[in-house]
């Protein structure tokens, strides 16, 4: 069989893909997998090291506004869409897919577009609690929707094609153990572990907040700090370190372009520093990590305050929005969290309990039997 994969932009619309494709590569290794993502973006770095073939097309996003430039950016977006999906249709005939799978960002609806004008199976994810424009849109096309949230059934007026499946999680959260992880990392048996990280392009404010809470650590803060800045920040804030904290690396804190092994560092880490994507939320709802969530705000429909919110209902999730705090007070909320063993252990149970930890194989199953 033969499965075409599309998805781009971030990794929280990669890792799904990578997860799903990988299960089923498991369970049938004569399989054909291809993907398709954006030029120049960072599937084309991602997917290639998980072992699958991808093919890059030009596309831009949808420019929120009604001003003149926002009315031309829009416009080169529709003539990237008419022609990517041009493209689709030529990449299609040639594979042969026996079903396309979207996983989110702007490039899943021409290519889902035309596989369903060549009557191809075609199913998107949708991650997020609240839909976002792409999956909207294909939601009147495609065979099937599949959500991560059941709340987000209501959202899709055809309900009788949405299937409640979780979020995937890829096959390397399974495969290491905290113990394993700490020892890897060379972790002692008390020491905590901290591991910041803000999207996988990085966030401007919050490297601002991480480029003057690290030099506040003397190395007896009695945790070991590694921050991920993100491939548009890293140099920005490690020279930003290099003037304020020269010594931050002997002070327990590593700096991170990118953090490739997020497996291992989820499994070995104490409390977690992010955003909200609702990936990463699928991957410490699996792991049972206690959270520190910091949302951000410039996404569309507040999506990811919303999956914060369910985190932090259900207790598993402290939730802070951009402006409200400061280093310091986050430094004191980690401190306080990081001395709290009993906050901690119930964040943990709280995590576990939300994750649907089937979901892979729930999506896997939902093709097969599209396909079928």
């Amino acid at each position: 069989m033969n499965f075409l994969f599309v998805c781009g932009g971030t990794a929280g619309h990669i890792n799904p893909a990578l997860a799903v494709a990988g299960r089923l590569r498991e369970l049938m290794p004569d399989a054909r997998f291809l993907f398709i993502g954006v030029n120049d973006k960072m599937e084309m770095n991602l997917v290639p090291r998980e072992g699958f073939e991808i093919r890059g097309l030009d596309m831009t996003y949808i420019k929120r506004g009604h001003d003149l430039e926002a009315l031309t950016h829009n416009l080169d977006t529709m003539k990237n869409v008419l022609r990517s999906q041009r493209e689709a249709r030529k990449i299609i005939r040639e594979f042969h897919p026996d079903a396309a799978i979207g996983t989110g960002g702007y490039v899943c609806f021409p290519v889902l577009e035309a596989a369903h004008e060549l009557h191809i199976p075609t199913l998107v994810h949708e991650s997020n609690a609240v839909p976002g424009l792409t999956t909207k849109l294909l939601a009147e096309r495609v065979d099937r929707v599949m959500v991560g949230f059941e709340e987000s059934r209501k959202h899709y007026r055809h309900s009788e094609r949405v299937l409640t499946t979780g979020t995937p999680v890829r096959g390397a959260f399974d495969r290491v153990t905290r113990e394993e992880a700490r020892r890897e990392l060379g972790l002692g048996p008390d020491e905590k572990l901290v591991v910041s990280v803000w999207g996988s392009l990085g966030a401007g404010h919050m490297n601002d907040v991480m480029s003057e809470l690290i030099p506040m650590l003397d190395g007896r803060q009695g945790f070991r700090m590694i921050h991920a800045a993100g491939s548009l920040y890293f140099r920005e804030l490690t020279e930003k370190l290099q003037a304020l904290a020269p010594d931050h690396a002997a002070k327990g804190v590593e700096v991170r372009e990118y953090i490739y092994d997020m497996p291992r560092l989820m499994a070995a880490a104490d409390l977690i520093l992010c955003r909200a994507g609702a990936s990463t939320i699928s991957e410490l709802c699996y792991l049972g990590k206690p959270v520190v969530m910091v949302p951000s705000p410039n996404v569309t429909n507040n999506h990811q305050e919303k999956n914060a919110r369910v985190l932090e209902a259900a207790g598993g999730a402290e939730v802070l929005l951009e402006g409200e705090f400061d280093a310091r007070s986050l430094l004191d909320r980690v401190k306080a969290l990081l001395e709290d063993s009993e906050k901690l252990e119930s964040m943990q149970w709280a995590m576990r309990a939300l994750s649907v930890r089937d979901a892979t194989d729930r999506i896997v199953e939902t093709i097969l039997e599209l396909c079928r």
